[in-house]
C-alpha cells in the first residue's frame, strides 16, 4: 500500500466524486435500476449491481439493455434509469457521513472541484439541495469532448481548473471506476468503503471506510489547516 503518499503530503487541491462519495446516491442509483428493470418486466442479471457501479448512465441503461437482450429499449432505459433517480434524490438528497466537515474545511485553504459520470444538473441539484455547491469553484462533467470516467478527462479538466498539476491533486472516490480515471489522470486518490483484497486495492493510495475516518480528519487538519 502506498498509504504515505496521503497522510505524508499537503494536496494542492481536492477534487471529489460525488455519487457514494458526497452524496449517499449509490443506494438510489441501485433503486432506480430495479425500478427499471421492473418498469419494462425485466429481471435484473446476476451481479448487475456491482458492474453498473461508478458506470455513466447511459452506459447503464445500454448494459441493462444488452444484459437483458432487448438493444431496442436503450433509449427508453435510459431515460427512465436518468428521470427515475431524479425524482429519488430530489426526495432524499442525503450526504455521506464525514463528507460536509471535510469539505467546510477543505474549502477554507484550497481550491475545491467536483467530477462526476452524472449530468450536471443532477450533480448541482444534489449538492445545492444539500447545502455543499457553493464550496466548489468548479463541476465537471462528462459532457461535449470530455468522456466519463474511467477516461480521465474529469479529473485532468478538474485539475486543470483548479490551476494545479494532477501531481499535486487528490481524488476522492468511491468506486474502481473513478480511480482508474483520476489515476489514469495523475491525480493521487483516497478510496472511501471496504478495501477490495488482490492487486485492485492499489486503485487507491490510501483506502478509508469513510471521510468521518479519525485518522483522516487528523491528516486534514495538520496537512490542510484548520
Amino acid at each position: 500500500m502506498t498509504a504515505h503518499r496521503i497522510l505524508s503530503w499537503s494536496p494542492s487541491a481536492l477534487v471529489f466524486d460525488c455519487d457514494g462519495t458526497l452524496m449517499d446516491t449509490e443506494r438510489h442509483w441501485q433503486e432506480a435500476r430495479n425500478a427499471t428493470f421492473r418498469a419494462f418486466s425485466l429481471t435484473p442479471p446476476a451481479g448487475f449491481a456491482d458492474r453498473a457501479k461508478g458506470m455513466h448512465y447511459t452506459e447503464c441503461g445500454a448494459l441493462m439493455a444488452e444484459e437483458t437482450g432487448k438493444p431496442d429499449l436503450v433509449e427508453d432505459l435510459t431515460d427512465t434509469l436518468l428521470d427515475t433517480f431524479g425524482a429519488l434524490v430530489d426526495q432524499d438528497p442525503a450526504t455521506m457521513p464525514g463528507a460536509a466537515a471535510l469539505v467546510r474545511l477543505a474549502a477554507r485553504h484550497l481550491p475545491l472541484a467536483v467530477a462526476s459520470n452524472c449530468p450536471r444538473e443532477v450533480v448541482e441539484s444534489c449538492l445545492d439541495r444539500a447545502g455543499l455547491l457553493g464550496f466548489f469553484g468548479h463541476v465537471v462533467v462528462a459532457e461535449g469532448d470530455v468522456r466519463p470516467k474511467p477516461e480521465p478527462d474529469v479529473y485532468r479538466v478538474a485539475a486543470r481548473l483548479c490551476a494545479v498539476p494532477p501531481g499535486e491533486a487528490l481524488a476522492v472516490e468511491d468506486s474502481l471506476t473513478g480511480m482508474e480515471s483520476a489515476r489514469r489522470a495523475g491525480l493521487r486518490v483516497l478510496g472511501v468503503g471496504a478495501s477490495p483484497s488482490g492487486p485492485v486495492a492499489g486503485k487507491a493510495d490510501l483506502w478509508v471506510a469513510s471521510l468521518a475516518d479519525g485518522e483522516l480528519l487528523s491528516w486534514a487538519r495538520t496537512r490542510i489547516g484548520e
